[in-house]
């Protein structure tokens, strides 16, 4: 896998039926699919870049009117991956970044932008499970790490029109850490 695709609808069945276009479409994996909060379906596929590329191409007419949102990412960092799956190991206590997004698809690709743009590791890529159709996702480093980390999730998030909110708390309580992992 060195690219992953993903299909947001606000509509269960339109997100059902795009994904079944996807994988029919491209020789793609499903990563994921499923229904979020406030109504979604995501659907998230990896594969080569132009597998991946095509199935999201022929995933977004299926969904039409439905379509959220939608993202290509090649060359995906593996914290990605493993920060969706909630999988990540936190290290020391450090700086924390938390970026939210108003899009599940937005908030995969800002923290990929993010842990490419400075030396930070993911924690946790929450996807709109309980989040009433939003997403964020939280990240660890040094004060300056993480700070340009999350400036570069936020050019990324407004080019997308989804950025909701940031924060970077330098020095967060120990039990602020207990509570996100």
């Amino acid at each position: 896998m060195n690219a992953i695709g993903m299909i947001e609808t606000n509509s269960i069945p339109a997100g059902i039926e795009a994904g079944d276009a996807m994988l029919k479409s491209a020789n793609v994996e499903l990563v994921s699919a499923m229904a979020v909060c406030a109504g979604k379906y995501i659907v998230m596929v990896s594969g080569d870049v132009a597998a991946v590329k095509s199935a999201v191409a022929d995933g977004k007419p299926v969904a039409g009117n439905f379509l959220v949102d939608d993202i290509v990412i090649p060359n995906v960092e593996d914290q990605v991956i493993t920060a969706i799956a909630a999988c990540s190991e936190v290290g020391d206590m450090a700086a924390l970044g938390i970026v939210e997004t108003y899009s599940l698809a937005s908030a995969v690709i800002c923290a990929d932008a993010a842990v490419k743009a400075a030396d930070v590791s993911l924690i946790e890529i929450r996807l709109g499970r309980g989040l009433g159709g939003k997403a964020f996702f939280t990240m660890n480093g040094d004060v300056a790490a993480v700070k340009a980390a999350v400036e570069a999730a936020s050019i990324e998030g407004e080019e997308h029109g989804m950025m909701a909110n940031t924060v970077v708390i330098p020095s967060p309580h120990k039990d602020i850490y207990k509570a996100l992992y």
